[in-house]
């Protein structure tokens, strides 16, 4: 079940914005992370509850690339954009993040605008 987990850097009304596409969603201040998490803190809440991250943050890429994956990872590479934009830019995703989090060989995903 794809499960998205909104990093720090997204604000938490983004969840909202998506929750009829994106039912499993939840921000970061939604765990039991400290405010503001550390990003390996929330790389590994991630992996150890099965959520693909979302962030504009690249540190997550890196990690990535340093750790593999779970957890997978959407980065958004869209510059300063209002939290409507972002979440009408994730509901036109839907199709290619859900092929993303079936797909078994790729770590990150990359939205770019």
């Amino acid at each position: 079940m794809l499960k998205l987990l909104f990093d720090n850097n997204l604000s938490y009304r983004i969840k909202r914005k998506v929750k009829d596409v994106f039912p499993n969603s939840m921000h970061v201040t939604d765990t039991d992370l400290p405010v503001p998490a550390a990003d390996i803190d929330i790389w590994e809440w991630a992996k150890n509850n099965d959520y693909v991250i979302v962030s504009q943050d690249d540190d997550f890429s890196t990690l990535s690339s340093l750790y593999g994956f779970p957890p997978k990872v959407i980065h958004l590479r869209i510059g300063n954009q209002s939290t409507q934009f972002i979440a009408d830019l994730l509901i036109a995703s839907k199709e290619i993040i859900e092929a993303f989090y079936e797909n078994s060989a790729d770590g990150v995903l990359e939205i770019v605008y």
